[in-house]
């Protein structure tokens, strides 16, 4: 499995931005942080930079349980959203996979069972972005079973 997922977007950066964060929202995250790459190449490097921004997403209710069965699993908070502009106007949203940060140690079924709740919801939020493009819906889009009650559930 690969350590994040991707979507590819033919919009404008400020609008995917936009879109992504509310998509975080409506999943439980807070954004609680967001590097500005190109900005911060800009100033530290005198560099040319595409857009790029990082943003840390955290989810209260999920990182209290992970921290209550791990201690340590803060160490790899906030997830890690990436929106970036290529070269031809693209916009790309990468999402990291919990599922595949969790150390091998420390993984229990509770760790497991929570990244995957974790993971669902980032994949929602991430997905959404595609569908709410007018793209034709996917096959490869994630189940919903497995998030939390309160979650939305994106129909296709």
């Amino acid at each position: 499995m690969a350590y994040h997922y991707s979507r590819k977007l033919n919009l404008p950066f400020d609008h995917v931005l936009s879109k992504v964060n509310e998509n975080l929202q409506q999943q439980g995250f807070s954004v609680i942080t967001c590097i500005d790459v190109q900005e911060t190449l800009k100033q530290k490097l005198n560099v040319s930079f595409r857009k790029y921004k990082i943003l840390g997403a955290f989810h209260p209710e999920c990182a209290y349980k992970a921290i209550s069965l791990e201690s340590h699993i803060g160490l790899i908070f906030p997830c890690h959203i990436v929106v970036q502009e290529h070269e031809n106007r693209e916009v790309e949203v990468s999402a990291i996979s919990p599922l595949e940060t969790i150390e091998k140690t420390v993984e229990t079924t509770q760790l497991t069972d929570l990244a995957t709740q974790v993971d669902n919801r980032l994949r929602v939020a991430v997905d959404d972005l595609h569908r709410a493009t007018s793209a034709p819906d996917h096959a490869e889009a994630l189940p919903t079973e497995g998030l939390h009650k309160d979650a939305p559930v994106i129909q296709g």
